[in-house]
């Protein structure tokens, strides 16, 4: 059985351990320009300190309208790649490898004076602006926008990029059969601007870089999409040029939809290993794997390839050298803290 301490390698990239830390928006107060600050540049690597074998940085925007909220981050200027390239180069110096999330809100871009997406359907419940429908020339306009930002973010150094194509935002938005009622290519063929994505940011990446995608294994509102959906999704999305799946679910307000299932540890394992059988592809899986026995047990019965570890890697930085020394008796921290373990 695999443990959380082994090695894996995707594609030409090798990490240390199986554990991630997940993309987690920080909404930092002085970020409004969309660069990273002090505040990110500390908060990453001390995870990389505190043993986390891959980082993947929070959803990075594709253009300024396109953030969540405007303390989010952003890779649409080359102003912005010295302060990635900061943070990449101090993480690695721990023996981290660090990725980087390119996304794109769209409907849900809350600061967006008049936010885009794939039709004009709001979020629900009531209090979501009503996005506009992107015109065809518009949404290729936006592949080519990932593809700069991919661009950036191999210039920074980053080792790998994940697209965000879950939780409701326009990937997501575009491959929804409920979120996308258009008539033209991107409505005939529902995966096809997600296919036009990965395609454009493969084009960017170096030999071996591999391309990690997050989707939404299924979705929660009524009549929303199933898990068969989402292993065809994934199945497109493969032949596209994606090499791991990050696997998630839901993202679409109301959360207590038909498909939402029971909030517990590990609730999304079985969703991982259905798209990992479906593609044959390494996957990520997340979801309250909090307690390291969790986030062993998923790895070790080879529901996923590796953990992704989100909250408890907020409230611990140290999350990962606490989990392989509770779960082995591996130890795996850095030197300056080796008198905060005991010998065993």
């Amino acid at each position: 059985m695999a443990k959380l301490s082994d090695k894996i390698t995707l594609s030409n990239l090798e990490l240390k351990n199986r554990i991630v830390m997940p993309p987690m928006c920080q909404y930092s107060v002085d970020a409004e320009d969309g660069t990273p600050n002090e505040w990110h540049y500390v908060h990453y690597v001390s995870r990389a300190v505190g043993g986390t074998g891959l980082i993947i940085m929070e959803m990075t925007n594709v253009e300024p309208d396109g953030r969540i909220t405007n303390r989010c981050l952003g890779l649409w200027s080359d102003e912005q790649i010295p302060a990635y390239k900061r943070i990449v180069d101090e993480c690695r110096r721990y023996g981290a490898k660090v990725g980087v999330q390119i996304a794109h809100a769209g409907r849900k871009a809350t600061d967006a004076a008049v936010p885009v997406s794939s039709s004009p359907i709001p979020v629900e419940p009531e209090g979501w602006k009503t996005p506009r429908e992107l015109a065809t020339e518009e949404a290729e306009a936006q592949v080519e926008l990932f593809r700069q930002a991919a661009r950036r973010a191999v210039e920074a150094g980053f080792d790998t990029i994940e697209l965000h194509g879950a939780h409701g935002y326009l990937i997501h938005q575009f491959h929804s059969p409920s979120l996308n009622h258009r008539t033209d290519k991107y409505g005939q063929d529902k995966m096809l601007f997600g296919c036009e994505v990965i395609r454009a940011v493969k084009e960017v990446l170096p030999e071996g870089m591999p391309l990690v995608m997050r989707i939404s294994a299924l979705e929660y509102i009524a009549g929303g999409y199933d898990l068969d959906y989402g292993a065809e999704l994934a199945r497109r999305y493969q032949e596209a040029g994606v090499d791991v799946f990050d696997v998630s679910s839901g993202g679409e307000a109301p959360p207590d939809g038909d498909l939402k299932p029971g909030n517990y540890p590990a609730y999304q394992a079985p969703m991982a290993r259905r798209i990992k059988e479906a593609t044959g592809l390494p996957v990520i899986a997340v979801g309250m794997l909090d307690e390291p026995e969790v986030a062993a047990a998923v790895v070790g019965t080879g529901d996923a390839d590796l953990a992704a570890v989100g909250r408890a890697m907020l409230r611990n930085p140290y999350w990962a050298v606490d989990a392989i020394l509770k779960t082995e008796g591996g130890r795996t921290e850095q030197a300056p803290y080796k008198r905060g373990y005991p010998l065993r």
